[in-house]
């Protein structure tokens, strides 16, 4: 044992206990991370304790699940396992997890994807456990394709280190294909699993892998699952979900368990049967890479369904709790795939229900909320009767957004004030609760409390036998203003153009908000979501919207949004209200970039784009701008590489009042473009939901063409009651200073 080794373990021992008996806080990272100060190899120093080897779990959604079942699998077969169970999934929270233990057989640890490749060199592992890769922290984490890479050369420092692979994620089986060519890993074997055939399931607005990653053609599907998980294959180059070595066939699906076999399609054993009280899709995928992962480390299917039935998370992720006679379940949710996926859950229940979301934007969540527009609260809505909450840090951004898919949510300020509310409804109604990553442990240290607190339990009893209150009952969620008119002949037309290809960061919620607006106030509206490879009639639109994308998906866009040219340009001279987003702002003007290079752009404005180093110099920050379209700040939230520089004489959007945020470039500090009826901008959120002035501009412009092309003449528009989108735009202003 090296001198510094040893030192790390004498101060991580000190630290541990420091913290368990002085100030009373879990021991999951901070002893590992000094550990690592003295000693940068100490997870290399602690593997010789595990004496079978280890394995490591990655992936954006279900690492903390399958990395604690797929250690009680273990347990029940007899061996002894080191396993970071709470979720520290840093090179720290491993580094703790291995210097507390002693010997054993196996180390099963999940990793963030990022830090993979800190923990791999030295851990060395027999596997790899890759789950699936989604959009998850664009402020923290950048596009997928650096993830991507971080993992491809984390696995090239580890050649002996077997990829198990979710075969049916497209972004998956790229990693498998590139990691196959790392030097040193031309034998390493790579293992696919997935699920055979179609679970029948309704498809969500967005996925996060249209693409091809070899060629950038468009996937074409037999079959999807959710988000981009399916059979893929891509018509130009071929590339396709690879042959699976385990698949789960006889997929059951039900409200209160799933039910399939894991098979080794090669070959004509029998395969496992396993069934779990759970819910939803992706726990299949989940419990199908526990059982992959225990087979090849010699687990007996017994013992997997042993696992199972004894599974117990006490870590926010499914876990119930009963609080005066009520069954709460408590869930992570923390980027739109998840999130849709607790929804599904939610929906099932077509019984009375309680349903609060709480949503931080702390480090560990992400800065940036957009991401809350990508998900598909709308199915929500035809869900029957509940009441409905929304708390946390950006809690008030949580209603608007609800507000926007005709749900009512009341703000509360604490999971201490959502338990005091829900005393006052029937215990009848189950109640669901989805958190995102800060704000689990805060909600599922309340409902612990509650539950252990018996003189709650009979007051939340009494109150609901003698309710007599009509409000004090779930109720019907209903449209949040105004009501809906039947469609006429001459609808006001609103093109979203290449939402498949143009939608990052929410800003398709641009569109939502434009449209209900009118229809809120009654006046007919028709969407028309223009694909890539459709064309359509500017000179029958009345507004356009267009949002950013990544490099690759805008590469595709631009040539659709080139072709459009000439038309592009006359409805902008002819006073069109358009909205460009980021990479479509971009566009605009005489040249933008793609993949790093300067290429010409539509010449509409007179402005450049530059870019001052790589795509990871990004200026990501809440920012501020006062604008002459607005008597409120205008908040939003901007993540970009590119800096842009306006003509002489061309107009920002805004000037930035806030006192972090850049806008177009560090000099000017201003963001965005206006010419007539045009609106460039580099603010995400998506920008019209906390500034209901800007999208009545764009509305009221729009109508003014459509009377122009229609003859139908229009009042002004009515007001509308935008307390919840004031108050939101408020508290974010607050805190920027502006």
């Amino acid at each position: 044992m090296g001198l510094r080794y040893a030192g790390a373990r004498v101060i991580s021992a000190a630290s541990t206990w420091g913290l368990k008996h002085l100030f009373h806080r879990p021991a999951a990272n901070f002893p590992g991370k000094v550990a690592l100060y003295v000693d940068p190899q100490v997870i290399g120093d602690a593997r010789g304790k595990l004496e079978r080897g280890s394995v490591v779990v990655v992936g954006t959604n279900g690492k903390t699940t399958v990395t604690n079942l797929l250690a009680d699998v273990l347990e029940c077969a007899g061996m002894s396992v080191v396993c970071n169970r709470t979720g520290a999934n840093l090179d720290s929270g491993i580094a703790t997890s291995l210097l507390h233990a002693g010997h054993a057989d196996w180390g099963v640890f999940e990793s963030d994807e990022l830090w993979l490749a800190k923990v791999l060199p030295q851990l060395q592992a027999d596997y790899v456990v890759l789950l699936n890769l989604f959009r998850d922290q664009l402020d923290r984490c950048g596009e997928i394709d650096r993830i991507q890479d971080s993992i491809v050369g984390a696995l090239a420092s580890s050649p002996k280190s077997v990829l198990v692979y979710n075969a049916d994620d497209p972004l998956c089986a790229y990693i498998a294909e590139q990691a196959a060519q790392a030097v040193g890993r031309e034998h390493t074997p790579s293992i696919a699993f997935g699920v055979s055939a179609s679970m029948g399931l309704a498809q969500n607005t967005v996925t996060d892998a249209t693409m091809c990653q070899r060629c950038s053609t468009m996937f074409t599907y037999d079959f999807r699952q959710y988000g981009q998980l399916g059979e893929y294959i891509c018509p130009s180059c071929g590339f396709s979900r690879p042959a699976l070595e385990f698949a789960a066939e006889n997929v059951e699906l039900a409200s209160d368990h799933v039910a399939f076999e894991v098979v080794r399609p090669s070959e004509n054993n029998a395969g496992i049967s396993l069934s779990a009280p759970f819910n939803g899709a992706y726990m299949v995928y989940n419990l199908l890479a526990v059982a992959v992962g225990a087979e090849l480390l010699g687990c007996s299917g017994k013992a997997i369904q042993q696992a199972i039935d004894a599974f117990n998370p006490q870590n926010g992720r499914l876990e119930t709790f009963d609080i005066a006679g009520r069954t709460v379940l408590l869930n992570l949710a923390k980027n739109p795939t998840g999130f849709n996926q607790n929804l599904k859950i939610v929906a099932q229940d077509d019984q009375p229900k309680v349903v609060a979301f709480f949503i931080n934007d702390k480090e560990a969540d992400g800065r940036d909320v957009s991401w809350l527009w990508d998900i598909d609260f709308e199915e929500l809505a035809d869900s029957g009767r509940m009441q409905v909450f929304a708390g946390g840090i950006r809690g008030k951004d949580m209603q608007v957004r609800l507000k926007y898919a005709d749900i009512h949510a009341d703000v509360v300020e604490s999971a201490e004030d959502l338990l005091a509310r829900m005393q006052k409804l029937p215990t009848s109604h189950n109640a669901y609760v989805i958190a995102n990553y800060t704000s689990l442990p805060l909600v599922k240290a309340a409902l612990e409390a509650a539950a252990a607190d018996t003189s709650t339990a009979e007051s939340a009893v009494e109150l609901a036998a003698s309710a007599s209150d009509p409000s004090a009952a779930a109720g019907t969620v209903e449209p949040a203003a105004g009501g809906v008119e039947e469609p006429t002949d001459n609808p006001v037309v609103i093109a979203h153009l290449f939402p498949d290809l143009l939608n990052l960061y929410g800003d398709g919620g641009n569109v939502r908000v434009l449209e209900q607006r009118l229809r809120w106030r009654g006046i007919p509206v028709e969407v028309v979501r223009v694909q890539h490879g459709d064309t359509i009639d500017l000179a029958q639109v009345d507004l356009v919207m267009m949002g950013g994308s990544p490099d690759r998906e805008q590469r595709l866009a631009s040539a659709d949004v080139v072709a459009m040219r000439d038309d592009l340009k006359d409805y902008v001279e002819n006073d069109g209200p358009l909205l460009a987003i980021c990479g479509s702002y971009q566009m605009l003007g005489h040249e933008w970039l793609l993949d790093g290079q300067t290429v010409e752009g539509l010449g509409l404005i007179d402005m450049t784009t530059r870019r001052p180093g790589t795509s990871a110099d990004r200026l990501t920050n809440n920012i501020a701008l006062s604008s002459p379209l607005a008597a409120h700040p205008v908040v939003g939230y901007e993540n970009h590489a590119g800096r842009t520089y306006l003509g002489e004489g061309v107009e920002p959007f805004g000037q930035v009042t806030s006192s972090v945020g850049c806008g177009n470039n560090e000099q000017t500090h201003a963001d965005g473009v206006r010419y007539k009826n045009l609106i460039g901008t580099y603010l995400h959120g998506p920008l019209l939901a906390k500034n209901p002035e800007i999208a009545d501009h764009l509305l009221t412009e729009a109508l003014k063409r459509h009377t122009r092309r229609s003859g139908i003449k229009h009042e002004p528009l009515a007001p509308l009651d935008d307390a919840a989108e004031l108050s939101a735009n408020a508290a974010m202003a607050a805190k920027l200073g502006a």
